[in-house]
């Protein structure tokens, strides 16, 4: 055993003496000028490396550099600049006085992806004759290293004067094969406008065919993002893709695409046409999909509270932004064409679970169709198509609404509103506005529809017994039915509503039921929330006494007035002056008959 460990012992003294001797007997910065030419030879770029290249031996045999710049060929800025460079190379080769880089690393670098960091022409550069063909790009590996690390860098990316990203704190490490396959591991986070957004991502990359072609096959990712607008804890989720880029046809398409988005899950591929006018298309499907955590909207609360209602209703979130009136928040759709197909089982928004969603939608340099917006809400179905333009200096919503039996009081609730009236509502019609949010549409939106409401149910309101209390406090020669309903029931309301900027005019207003028939017309200011509505009602049952006064009341129509906020409505009913002008009718009717009758004999 001691003559094993006194062996290895002169073996390591052999190893540490040859690396001393040959650190000391071969200078790194004969390479300097071997590096700098392989470098512009594969790639074209220049590097520039300052001071001096010194040994560093433990653990891994590499070559300390300062300063270094890589800089495209016309460039004003350079592509990569870092304040230290490390390359860690093989030893066998250096005993042949070779140099084989198996990893750079660089710490602390700036990679300036703008127009000032590409290639240019020289000014005074030739020019090549007419017809004569461009020169074929190169199709292999732009590099021969086995790995490189980036850490603790910032990435500038530009597109154009107006726009600028920085992606910071990036990370990076990737490693390559003999078959130009590599595995990577990133990582950063992007900072802008006050979104913050955090990526990591860990797959393969395939570029063998690389720059006419790139593929990628991403194992995990995962992000965090936090913005203005948007839940406290902010949208994070992971998934996986496939990705697939061909530089010769300018496509990017994702396939196999799963990802989730707090609780909501997606999955589906979407691929895009690259160029001056992109073309992407989505075809996307959920199981669940919650609007709510989404956007940050709050579920409604439960209770009666108006002045919580109010508030609620005047500051909520809006559908899709709450942005100026005069200005166009979609304006982003005049920059593309493209097509969104999204299936959802379960979408929940404003607390309301829509099942069987389904959107369609076709855009067109900012004229967007959408063809198919169904779903059902509870037992009823909606469907709501249009078209969107976002031309001109505000976006206008052009929409038909189509509604079968879907409760009514879930939809107040949703949007915290008072839950007065409900039921199942069937409407058709045709609105249009501009900015598609909940105080734009109270607002600023127009339109009409044909409206149903079935089982409508009026609360806190028992308008038979209303009028039945005022008529036996008038006449005592009729009573009525007692009853413990604080509410008044209609088999089925109808009624053609228009929509102008704020209010909301029904007319030709009719519904019945076994215990009234009523009709009438009316307008509901939204804004403020208020209406005020004329009714005719019959009370059909439950009147007890003089059978020609009972049959006369059941035939009369007596006039009612509810007004009011929706939180405290008021109501006013003239039954004294209608009966006693209807018995003045009746009394002089009989005696016209009797003197008819009189003169006959």
């Amino acid at each position: 055993m001691r003559r094993l460990l006194t062996t290895l012992f002169i073996l390591l003294v052999v190893v540490v003496a040859g690396l001393t001797a040959m650190v000391a007997l071969i200078n790194p910065n004969d390479f300097r000028s071997y590096m700098i030419t392989q470098v512009e030879q594969r790639s074209g770029y220049h590097l520039a490396l300052e001071g001096d290249l010194r040994w560093h031996a433990w653990p891994q045999l590499s070559i300390l550099a300062g300063r270094m710049k890589l800089t495209a060929s016309g460039a004003k800025l350079p592509l990569v600049s870092a304040e230290n460079m490390r390359l860690d190379v093989a030893l066998w080769p250096l005993l042949s006085h070779q140099l084989s880089v198996k990893q750079v690393m660089l710490k602390g670098a700036v990679i300036t992806l703008t127009p000032d960091s590409a290639a240019r022409r020289p000014e005074n550069a030739p020019i090549a004759p007419a017809g004569t063909p461009e020169p074929e790009e190169g199709s292999g590996w732009s590099w021969n290293i086995g790995s490189l690390q980036v850490a603790d860098s910032l990435l500038i990316w530009q597109r154009d004067d107006n726009e600028q990203l920085n992606l910071r704190d990036l990370n990076l490490q990737m490693k390559q094969d003999d078959a130009r396959k590599a595995s990577i591991e990133f990582s950063g986070r992007l900072n802008r406008d006050q979104r913050d957004l955090t990526v990591s991502l860990n797959g393969s990359l395939d570029f063998s065919q690389y720059p006419r072609q790139l593929s990628a096959h991403m194992d995990k990712f995962s992000y965090r993002l936090r913005a203005n607008g948007l839940p406290e804890q902010g949208i994070e989720g992971e998934g996986a893709f496939n990705a697939d880029y061909s530089a010769v046809n300018q496509s990017l398409t994702f396939g196999e695409l799963t990802f989730s988005a707090n609780d909501s899950e997606l999955s589906g591929q979407i691929s895009a046409r690259l160029g001056d006018a992109p073309v992407y298309q989505l075809d996307l499907a959920a199981k669940t999909l919650n609007l709510d955590t989404l956007l940050g909207l709050q579920p409604p609360a439960d209770g009666n509270d108006a002045r919580a209602q109010n508030q609620s209703a005047t500051t909520g979130r809006p559908v899709i932004a709450n942005s100026a009136l005069t200005d166009n928040a979609l304006s982003n759709l005049n920059d593309f064409s493209g097509q969104l197909s999204l299936r959802a089982q379960n979408v929940i928004y404003h607390g309301l679970t829509m099942t069987d969603f389904n959107v369609q939608t076709d855009n067109r340099r900012g004229q967007l169709s959408l063809n198919t917006f169904t779903g059902k809400l509870g037992e009823g179905e909606f469907n709501l198509p249009g078209t969107l333009d976002a031309t001109g200096k505000q976006p206008l919503f052009h929409l038909h609404p189509q509604f079968s039996r879907v409760a009514l009081g879930p939809l107040l609730k949703a949007f915290a509103l008072p839950q007065t009236l409900t039921g199942q509502l069937s409407l058709q019609g045709e609105v249009w506005g501009h900015n598609f949010t909940a105080m734009d549409f109270a607002r600023g939106w127009q339109g009409s529809a044909a409206v149903t409401l079935d089982n409508a149910k009026l609360e806190g309101l028992n308008i038979s017994q209303l009028i039945q209390r005022a008529v036996t406090r008038t006449n005592g020669s009729v009573a009525a039915e007692e009853r413990d309903e604080r509410y008044s029931q209609v088999r089925q309301l109808t009624a053609n509503a228009t929509l102008n900027q704020g209010n909301l005019r029904l007319d030709d207003l009719a519904g019945d039921s076994e215990l009234l028939a009523l009709t009438g017309n009316g307008t509901l200011n939204l804004p403020e929330r208020q209406c005020d509505v004329n009714l005719q009602i019959r009370v059909l049952q439950g009147w007890k006494g003089d059978p020609q006064l009972v049959s006369m009341l059941t035939s009369t129509a007596i006039p009612l007035r509810v007004y009011g906020p929706w939180e405290g409505l008021n109501y006013q009913l003239n039954v004294d002056q209608l009966l006693r002008k209807r018995l003045e009718d009746e009394v002089k009717k009989r005696l016209k008959e009797w003197e008819r009758q009189t003169r006959k004999r």
